[in-house]
C-alpha cells in the first residue's frame, strides 16, 4: 500500500539541546488508521504540529503525499491535511453551525454558489444538518467535535489528523466520535492519525506506533503492540480491558482467544454461552 506520510530521522527540540522528539522514523499507509500513542509528555502532539508546519524541525524528513514539507511547500502540505484538536471551542469562528463549516470554504475561495450545498452535505455526513443554525458554543461536547470534523471535511484533506480530538469528551461522546472516524476511514478511505494516550482507541486502529519521551518503543498492529503488558505498563499505560478479561478466562481454563476489540470479545462471549 502506499506510503502518504513518511517520517525519516525527524527530532525536535522546543529547548537547545533538549530532544522532544529524537530521531523517529515511521511511515503511514495511504487510507489507514494509525494511532501514535503515549503518556502525556511523550512528544505525540509535537509531532502533529511538525506535520502541519507549525513547529519547525530540527533535523530529519517530513514528507507528505510525496510532497517534502519545506517553506517553499507548506501551503501544499497544508492543503492535503485537516487537524482536529483536543478543544473544539477553540476551532470555531462562525456565530452558528453554517457559518463556521462555511469559514474554510470562503478562505478557499470556493464559488458562494456551490457552498451551501457542500456546507449540507458534510453537516449531513456527521449527523448535524438540523443544528445548521444553531450557536456552537451551546452544542454537547461531541456535537462540537462533529462541527469541527465536518469543517475539516469540507475542505476535502486526504489526511486527518486528531490531535486528543476525544480527551475532553464524556463516553458517550467518546463513543461516538470514534464511530464517526471510522466510518469517514471505511467510506471515503481517508487516511486518520489519531494522537492519543487512550489504549481503547489504540486498540481500534489499524497500526500504532508507541511513542515515550520522544523515542519510538513499538510499532506494529495493535494485537501484537498491546498485548505486551510490561512494556505498556512501563509506559505509564494500560493494557486494553477486553485483553484483560480474555486472558483471565484462559488462566480460568475458559478455551478464548485473546482480543484487544471489546465487541469481539463480547461476540465471542455470547457464542460461547449459546453452546452451552
Amino acid at each position: 500500500m502506499e506510503k502518504i506520510i513518511e517520517i525519516k530521522d525527524l527530532s525536535f527540540e522546543y529547548e537547545e539541546g533538549v530532544k522532544t522528539i529524537d530521531n523517529i522514523s515511521f511511515s503511514i499507509k495511504k487510507g489507514s488508521y494509525t494511532t501514535i500513542l503515549g503518556h502525556n509528555g511523550s512528544g505525540k502532539s509535537t509531532i502533529a504540529k511538525l506535520l502541519i508546519g507549525l513547529l519547525e524541525k530540527k533535523s530529519g524528513d517530513i514528507i507528505v503525499g510525496g510532497i517534502p514539507l519545506t517553506e517553499e511547500t507548506l501551503a501544499e502540505v497544508r492543503g492535503q491535511i485537516g487537524i482536529v484538536f483536543q478543544n473544539p471551542d477553540n476551532q470555531f469562528i462562525g456565530a452558528t453551525v453554517r457559518d463556521d463549516i462555511a469559514f474554510g470554504l470562503e478562505n478557499t475561495c470556493v464559488d458562494p454558489a456551490l457552498m451551501d450545498g457542500i456546507i449540507q452535505e458534510y453537516a449531513q455526513k456527521v449527523n448535524m444538518a438540523d443544528f445548521l443554525d444553531h450557536e456552537p458554543t451551546k452544542l454537547s461536547g461531541g456535537q462540537k467535535q462533529r462541527v469541527a470534523i465536518a469543517g475539516i471535511l469540507a475542505m476535502s484533506p486526504s489526511i486527518i489528523i486528531l490531535d486528543e480530538a476525544t480527551s475532553m469528551l464524556d463516553p458517550k461522546g467518546r463513543k461516538e466520535i470514534n464511530a464517526l472516524v471510522h466510518q469517514l476511514n471505511k467510506d471515503k478511505e481517508m487516511t486518520i492519525l489519531s494522537i492519543t494516550h487512550d489504549i481503547e482507541e489504540a486498540a481500534l486502529s489499524d497500526y500504532v506506533v508507541l511513542l515515550s519521551d520522544g523515542h519510538i518503543i513499538d510499532t506494529g498492529e495493535p494485537k501484537d503492540v498491546l498485548v505486551k503488558q510490561k512494556e505498556i505498563e512501563n509506559l505509564a499505560l494500560d493494557v486494553p480491558f477486553a485483553f484483560k478479561i480474555s486472558q483471565g478466562l484462559q488462566q480460568q481454563g475458559i478455551q478464548i482467544d485473546k482480543y484487544i476489540d471489546r465487541e469481539k470479545l463480547v461476540k465471542e462471549l455470547c457464542q460461547l454461552h449459546s453452546n452451552k
